[in-house]
């Protein structure tokens, strides 16, 4: 038996060869110095572009760009008339924007659990969370793994509410071959540089309702009419704009997504084939309604009792020692981050507005999820088929030396 990489023996992945990420092509080289040298820094032809090919790509009727995903979320948030004082059911396991941007517009979150087979929200528990305050729900497509929307939309049309589809993961992902992003009121799209479309920051959003779309446009750009450039403002808003360089970096990424997200998809069809044979690893479900994939992360679940009650942080250390980049991801729920205690949340929304003691809020499946979960970026994903062999070798390699590994 071979010994572990962690006592200095050979890396059971030493074949495994994952590509940098964002990579400097050269179609966006080119492009951001065409941007560069044409003078519209700020606005002009290569937002366009951008929003003109992205919101063909995703199917969807309108796009517009912005400086970041987060803020793509409050935008979508201010433009569909979300009040001081209204309930938003969101996520409880996602990066904390998908939540904070709730609070930031004056509104109050009420997180539902999160369904630990997939990593997405649980209708089940967004069922739950429903009140007369109620007005809207917001949902991560999470790692690009779509939310069942089959169970989901009932709730939405049932309860009147918005849905803003939080697609920071999920560039090119389908259920029932419609793309994500185009199902709710908005979809929500991130492109920082560890997303699978990069552009060092940005983001865009994306609705197919011609209203919403009009007052987004106005929202982001400090309540500017559309094709407005002087001091007439028609709405309190912010400046969410996006430059000229990011849309350019971003449009010659996206000319290589589709290729990159077959590959991406091939692969991890092989990854999973193999990850599913090993007791305690316990993978997605496969979904025959998910009929493209987006990728940013991968996650499974790990169960150390599979394991001889190796702990998953002794796991990962072991697994990154034999040359796989995994890690634990999300260490705690966002209802369980400093930023959502009481007095933190309190003083962004109206006096006398009662705030829920997250900090005493259980949700048992993100919770699970957070001392389970183990991930790795879109990127191990883009390795040749000899690499992606040895990651599951590397999880066989140290299942076999769990007891010593326990035992230190």
């Amino acid at each position: 038996m071979d010994e572990l990489a962690i006592d200095g023996g050979p890396k059971a992945a030493e074949a495994l060869s994952i590509p940098e990420w964002p990579q400097p092509t050269d179609t966006s080289r080119a492009y951001l110095l065409e941007a560069f040298e044409g003078g519209n820094w700020c606005r002009g032809p290569w937002i366009e572009r951008l929003e003109d090919e992205f919101a063909a790509y995703h199917d969807a009727k309108h796009a517009i760009a912005v400086s970041n995903g987060t803020v793509a979320i409050e935008l979508a948030l201010r433009a569909v008339g979300v009040e001081p004082g209204d309930e938003v059911i969101v996520p409880s396991y996602s990066f904390i924007a998908s939540a904070s941007v709730v609070p930031a517009v004056g509104a109050i979150p009420r997180f539902a659990d999160t369904d630990p087979e997939t990593f997405n929200i649980d209708p089940d528990s967004v069922r739950e969370q429903i009140t007369d305050d109620t007005v809207g729900i917001i949902g991560v497509h999470f790692a690009g793994y779509p939310i069942d929307m089959d169970e989901l939309l009932p709730i939405v049309e049932e309860h009147d509410l918005f849905l803003i589809e939080d697609a920071a993961h999920a560039q090119g992902s389908e259920w029932r071959g419609q793309k994500v992003g185009t199902f709710g009121d908005f979809g929500t799209f991130s492109f920082q540089e560890s997303k699978s479309l990069p552009s060092g920051e940005g983001g865009i959003v994306v609705t197919d309702n011609d209203v919403l779309a009009e007052r987004a446009r106005v929202m982001q750009n400090i309540g500017r009419s559309q094709g407005e450039t002087g001091y007439r403002h028609y709405k309190l808003s912010s400046n969410s704009r996006m430059s000229a360089f990011q849309a350019a970096v971003a449009i010659g990424q996206l000319e290589k997504l589709p290729e990159e997200n077959d590959r991406r998809e091939a692969n991890e069809k092989l990854l999973l084939a193999e990850l599913e044979e090993i007791d305690g690893i316990h993978t997605k479900p496969r979904d025959d309604r998910i009929t493209a994939r987006g990728y940013c992360l991968e996650n499974v679940r790990y169960d150390a009792e599979a394991f001889g009650g190796l702990s998953r942080d002794r796991f990962i250390e072991a697994v990154r020692a034999e040359g796989v980049p995994v890690y634990d991801g999300y260490e705690v729920p966002i209802y369980k981050q400093p930023a959502f205690f009481r007095d933190q949340v309190r003083r962004l929304l109206p006096p006398g507005t009662d705030v829920p003691d997250y900090w005493n809020l259980h949700l048992p499946g993100a919770e699970r999820l957070c001392r389970e979960n183990v991930a790795y970026s879109h990127p191990v994903l883009l390795a040749d088929d000899e690499g992606i062999r040895t990651i599951p070798a590397a999880i066989r390699k140290v299942k076999a030396h769990a007891d010593e590994l326990r035992e230190r």
